[in-house]
């Protein structure tokens, strides 16, 4: 099962750690790790590129625990307000989105969120 938490503060999502296999298919062809796996990455990316924003996050594959943040979401770090809405978007969205998978992947997918301030 991959477990993911989600971190918020002052009802911002700022970022997420995900952790574990989800155990739906083989190493290698499992669909659902995959699924999670592009949207991680479109969100480091997008945060990173498009938006011209630093994005913190640590991949480690031998424990598969995935942990990304963003300064950029938050208003004690950035003035923008379309970035701080943007950036926090992207991880609420993401947050949106494994919930809706959860219906069906309910036996291999947990996900919860966190109130704690960015540290």
């Amino acid at each position: 099962m991959t477990k993911v938490v989600f971190y918020r503060s002052g009802g911002v999502f700022y970022g997420f750690e995900e952790q574990g296999h989800t155990g739906f298919g083989q190493e290698g062809d499992d669909i659902l790790c995959a699924a999670l796996s592009a949207m991680t990455m479109l969100i480091i990316n997008t945060i990173e590129v498009a938006y011209a924003s630093d994005v913190e996050y640590t991949i480690d594959d031998e424990t598969t625990n995935i942990r990304v943040r963003s300064k950029a979401a938050l208003l004690e770090f950035e003035e923008d307000e379309r970035k701080r809405y943007a950036v926090s978007g992207l991880f609420m969205s993401y947050f949106y989105q494994l919930n809706e998978l959860l219906e069906e992947y309910y036996e291999f997918l947990d996900v919860e969120v966190k109130d704690v301030d960015y540290e």
